[in-house]
């Protein structure tokens, strides 16, 4: 039977959130990922933009349009006002902010269609094309959003929320290692943002830098130990070095901090089994897929870790035949039923189908 699916890291952020600084952390406070609209030169407007954006930064969207609109009234030429507004646009739908997650939502095309008129009539204005290039990684157009996100790196080089999400964009198109060298830019622009150190641990591991990744993620759970998805993501990088007892110390832990979420149940399942403590993890894959009967990945496990009896590899085909109802052209499931196929029954099992 073949080897369980192995857990991924989950795809970089969007548009990475601020997180809080652990008490006792080397790190400096992360900064906000807002980029700023205002040119700071006391022009008209500029009061209001500068209180729009640090609206958006606290999350209260509707203040920041107010604010926006006011800049706008006061300067009917710049374009800041409108990338603002754009921007709040994008915000209200309420999606996660994973790359593709917006795909085909009106409100972000209308928003990515502004933004792009708004890049043509200012080219010298960075933050709309950053702006545009997360509307277009939301819509999933990850080729698009590396033209604009290029240019908003080239107009805003100091920038780390800028090189951010180019390297995401980059990962997004399969371009692993140019990634790294933006993600990293970011890193060392805003070291204190453990979600900029996650995406550069990401890519490290895409691009097939375990150790490396490694680093990155510890650096994520030193700045936020209360983030599940970060432990995860360390235990993950560690079963990529056969660190068994740390990667399971990593993904208990994230478990204990997100019971609620199917995908750390599974993780911590792969790390079980990988250690042979296969009733362990049945259990996990279990619990995975009764907070979620639709993850494909979990069904796929369960199925490899009762085939290991011959006596449960009738309910192994059971298991898979779920996974192939919920993913048909999965190609995982196809090759676990073949392999499952040429094992024995044992004495529960039934004739194959």
């Amino acid at each position: 039977m073949a080897m369980p699916v192995t857990p991924s890291a989950p795809a970089p952020l969007a548009a990475p959130p601020a997180a809080p600084v652990s008490a006792g952390s080397s790190f400096p406070p992360p900064l906000p990922t807002t980029i700023s609209l205002s040119s700071g030169n006391r022009a008209p407007g500029d009061a209001d933009l500068a209180a729009g954006d640090d609206a958006f930064t606290q999350g209260d969207l509707t203040l920041a349009r107010k604010h926006y609109e006011a800049a706008r009234a006061a300067a009917p030429r710049n374009v800041a006002p409108a990338v603002g507004l754009a921007r709040v646009r994008v915000a209200r739908v309420e999606v996660p902010l994973d790359y593709a997650a917006g795909r085909g939502n009106p409100e972000i095309m209308v928003a990515a269609k502004d933004l792009a008129v708004l890049t043509r009539a200012a080219p010298s204005f960075g933050p709309g094309f950053v702006e545009l290039g997360r509307a277009l990684l939301l819509l999933g157009d990850a080729s698009a959003a590396v033209g604009a996100l290029r240019k908003g790196t080239q107009l805003l080089p100091a920038d780390a929320e800028a090189h951010s999400q180019l390297g995401i964009a980059l990962l997004a198109t399969g371009h692993a290692g140019e990634a790294v060298t933006e993600l990293a830019r970011a890193v060392e622009l805003d070291p204190g943002s453990a979600a900029r150190h996650g995406n550069l641990g990401t890519a490290l591991m895409m691009a097939g830098r375990t150790k490396e990744a490694i680093a990155e993620y510890e650096a994520r759970v030193r700045i936020d130990d209360n983030d599940a998805r970060a432990h995860s993501d360390l235990g993950t990088a560690l079963l990529g070095t056969q660190d068994l007892p740390r990667a399971l110390s990593e993904l208990q832990r994230a478990v204990r901090a997100d019971p609620g979420r199917a995908s750390l149940h599974s993780n911590l399942g792969y790390a079980q089994q990988q250690a042979g403590r296969v009733d362990q993890a049945i259990a996990e894959y279990r619990e995975a897929l009764r907070i979620d009967p639709k993850l494909v990945s979990a069904w796929i496990n369960l199925a490899t870790a009762l085939a290991i009896d011959p006596s449960e590899r009738a309910d192994a085909r059971a298991a898979l035949e779920k996974a192939r109802a919920l993913s048909p052209d999965d190609p995982r499931v196809k090759a676990n039923i073949e392999e499952l196929d040429a094992l024995p029954l044992g004495p529960r099992g039934h004739p194959k189908p």
